[in-house]
């Protein structure tokens, strides 16, 4: 399901993003949800949720970098 606030993320990213990559978090998890709501444009039998987790987390690295502390940061 999309998520309307940051406060509605799953426990992973609301506990290790800031906030800034959370909402890139949220922003693409939900366009996903809705470009991959037909089957048939998912690979294998990834359901819609796993398909927009993984699309998020993409964004997400895009952006930010998980640093040797474990802490995310922006990419210079």
């Amino acid at each position: 399901m999309p998520y309307r606030t940051k406060s509605e993320l799953p426990k992973g990213p609301k506990d290790v993003l800031p906030p800034k990559a959370q909402e890139i978090y949220r922003e693409a998890y939900n366009n996903a949800y809705d470009q991959y709501g037909d089957k048939g444009k998912r690979r294998g039998s990834q359901s819609r949720e796993e398909t927009a987790g993984k699309v998020a987390w993409a964004a997400v690295k895009k952006k930010y970098k998980k640093s040797d502390d474990g802490k995310w940061h922006p990419k210079k």
